[in-house]
């Protein structure tokens, strides 16, 4: 990335694009330039429905949703306009995890239900009842019905100012809420 003296010293992509350089912790917070932060996903990577959840499980696992919805933000924009649905509500499952992680109960809590409500909505296609009942399994053996519950029992137990990750008052351990994407995954 480049800096450049017409724009007051915005980093810069290759393409001229606006991206900031800074380096990034685990939550995908700034830090100073010069300090050590956690590797970026790189952005534009297309892999397969199978791919895009081991490697967001991965991240999840370790703690890292900011970086899980990166991953899942790859999958809408290269994924077919069906499933648009399914990705853009496990990235905001995923930016929920960070906001609550953050400390950010409000937002976090706002994001999870807005990303479990996509899920349940029906623009998902599950193996669930179309009687108003929980969601069944989704594509590629996701969990949906066990997402939307986790995301809105999360929330839940955000606003009420439980946990304590440590990033602040009634702050998630992200990786300790992490989702299991898929019914198969341990």
């Amino acid at each position: 990335m480049n800096r450049t003296t017409h724009d007051r010293g915005r980093d810069r992509d290759e393409e001229g694009r606006a991206r900031s350089a800074r380096p990034r912790d685990g939550l995908g917070r700034p830090l100073p330039y010069g300090a050590e932060g956690v590797p970026r996903q790189p952005e534009g990577v297309v892999r397969d429905p199978g791919a895009t959840l081991r490697e967001a499980q991965r991240l999840f696992d370790a703690g890292m949703p900011f970086h899980a919805h990166e991953v899942f933000e790859d999958a809408w924009k290269s994924g077919p306009e069906a499933e648009r649905d399914l990705w853009q509500g496990l990235a905001q499952l995923a930016v929920g995890l960070t906001h609550a992680a953050r400390g950010n109960a409000a937002g976090g809590a706002r994001l999870l239900r807005r990303g479990a409500d996509r899920l349940a909505a029906g623009g998902v296609p599950t193996g669930g009842s179309s009687a108003g009942g929980p969601p069944g399994p989704g594509p590629y053996g996701i969990d949906v019905g066990g997402l939307v519950s986790w995301a809105r029992e999360l929330a839940a137990r955000a606003e009420g100012g439980e946990g304590d990750g440590g990033a602040g008052p009634g702050a998630v351990d992200a990786a300790a809420e992490a989702p299991r994407l898929r019914r198969d995954a341990a």
